[in-house]
């Protein structure tokens, strides 16, 4: 157990402000993560093993079809990411592979986790490794989990003081601000789903708040032992803990009761639209049958060092370092969809060089009104003005989508590039876009979990997957061309440099409507952006 729970034993004796000021910093400083155990080593699974598997007896035909492709199966609507998940759980016959940044304790996180569950009863090996710091609540949930012989859970850089979690903030900043961002799903080291989702009711429509709208693809083929390896780097990283280090011993009896609620959470009312939605879905059924609808392309898998989150990767060993060299130089045109999105001036700089190129470039972001953090819109915001004079052409994602019905949005459904969230959006409040992704010259696309903005170059590790493929990243420039007038604002300057924002008009079909100042947002809101935009955060964002 950390070294900081021992120091709560100590009796509070002095009365004066001054030594319990004292006191209380002690008990911070002393806070310190364990010493790292011995831990268990374990690989992906060899693909001699998994071609064993009825996965791998399924896609043998096709990978021998498509060699060294990866075939990749988009999954833009929210339901369909989540059913996808699950079937994948049930498919699996020899390993789970389980990757994220956030894990929500809310009804989607639960069903999924009971996925897991009900794989590792079968004999499946469940690897289940978590950023400590999106598993806010969830300690003795997955301490239970920990402690079924077929799962080991890992936290990544985790928080040596437990409750309230977040105090490790004050105590080791420079470290814990630096988090696994990356997002990965893998059945047999055969299967993957990679993108930009997160697991929680937000990501996958079970919430009456704001819906994300995201993206993630499913690949099989040449890429997925890619995947293995990488899961396996940080799986054995020095900054990936096991749950046993950090969490107490759970009674079985409370384990045994841990694991009965997971399968009550199936039977709540909240949870029958999914739970509905993997009886009645054709996903498995036509992964396990080779008829899952697959893009076949070549793909690269590109990933951050493990070793970023201690300051500690080689430059060349950055996600930043290796995109470029994949993705190649865009010639004609670059689209590109990232939530939150801070440019810096080296940013601006480049996209200024691809303008000068005669390279067109066309940005969606979160407008203010839609963003779930509004300290990354007061980083983003000194930029607009610079990269509007610049030619770029930048569009902010409204909070409320036209779903009305007869609407164009409605009519038909969208292409991978999310830009709407799917079945759930029209019960939800808002949307908030979620998606990482951009394409190049109509040729190819990147799908995974890095935002344009420093902390994802800079501070997280990320990972993502490039994909040369024409009819993929033509999709998404072709879903910007169709759906941006009804689902974003276009920004652009007046004669005397001024901001305006130009959108459909929600009274009125058909018909636009012009703003001076960010939509949907009070002056109090706007203001206290402003200030936080004169903050020198910019490099934290």
């Amino acid at each position: 157990m950390p070294s900081c729970i021992a120091q709560l034993l100590l009796p509070a004796f002095s009365a004066r402000r001054l030594l319990a000021g004292l006191a209380l910093s002690g008990l911070l400083a002393g806070c310190s993560l364990p010493v790292m155990p011995e831990r268990t080593p374990s690989q992906a699974l060899s693909a001699e093993a998994a071609a064993q598997t009825m996965l791998g007896q399924a896609l043998a035909p096709l990978q021998r079809e498509h060699p060294g492709l990866s075939g990749i199966h988009p999954l833009a609507d929210a339901h369909d990411a989540f059913v996808a998940r699950a079937l994948l759980a049930r498919a699996a016959q020899r390993t789970l592979d389980v990757q994220y940044y956030i894990w929500r304790d809310d009804i989607t996180g639960h069903l999924l986790l009971n996925e897991i569950l009900l794989a590792a009863n079968r004999g499946v090996r469940v690897r289940l490794l978590l950023d400590d710091g999106g598993t806010s609540g969830m300690d003795a949930l997955l301490a239970a989990l920990d402690q079924h012989p077929q799962i080991e859970v890992r936290l990544f850089n985790p928080f040596a003081w437990r409750t309230p979690k977040h105090l490790g903030y004050l105590t080791e900043f420079s470290r814990t601000q630096r988090r696994m961002h990356n997002k990965g799903f893998t059945a047999d080291n055969l299967a993957s789903i990679v993108g930009g989702r997160n697991i929680g009711d937000e990501y996958f429509a079970a919430t009456d708040g704001v819906l994300f709208a995201d993206l993630d693809v499913v690949a099989v083929g040449s890429v997925v032992p890619d995947i293995g390896r990488d899961f396996d780097r940080y799986w054995s990283s020095p900054s990936a803990y096991p749950a046993t280090s950090l969490l107490p011993a759970m009674p079985d009896q409370a384990v045994r009761k841990t694991y009965a609620g997971l399968q009550a959470d199936t039977l709540r009312p909240e949870a029958q639209a999914y739970v509905q939605a993997l009886q009645q879905s054709r996903f498995g059924q036509d992964l396990l049958s080779a008829r899952l609808p697959l893009e076949w392309a070549p793909t690269t898998l590109i990933s951050d060092d493990p070793a970023k989150v201690l300051n500690a990767a080689a430059k060349e060993d950055l996600l930043v370092s290796q995109l470029q060299p994949v993705i190649g130089e865009p010639a004609h045109f670059l689209d590109l969809i990232s939530p939150y999105f801070v440019p810096t001036q080296a940013g601006v700089d480049d996209f200024g060089r691809l303008r000068a190129q005669g390279v067109r470039v066309r940005i969606l972001t979160n407008s203010l009104e839609a963003t779930d953090v509004a300290a990354v819109h007061a980083g983003y915001e000194k930029y607009r003005r610079p990269l509007l004079a610049l030619g770029v052409e930048l569009y902010e994602m409204r909070r409320q989508i036209d779903l009305r019905p007869g609407s164009e949005a409605q009519a038909e459904p969208p292409s991978p590039a999310a830009l709407k969230g799917g079945k759930g959006a029209a019960g939800s409040s808002g949307a908030s876009l979620h998606a990482k992704t951009f394409a190049v010259d109509g040729q190819r696309l990147f799908v995974g979990s890095f935002n344009f903005d420093p902390r994802s170059a800079r501070l997280n590790t990320e990972q993502g997957l490039i994909i040369q493929h024409p009819g993929l990243a033509q999709q998404v420039s072709g879903s910007l061309d169709r759906y941006l007038p009804m689902m974003a604002y276009k920004l652009g300057l007046d004669a005397d440099g001024r901001l305006n924002w130009t959108g459909s008009d929600p009274d009125r079909p058909g018909q636009s409507q012009s703003y001076g100042a960010d939509p949907g947002t009070g002056w109090f809101k706007r203001a206290m952006v402003r200030i936080l935009s004169w903050l020198p955060i910019e490099g934290l964002l």
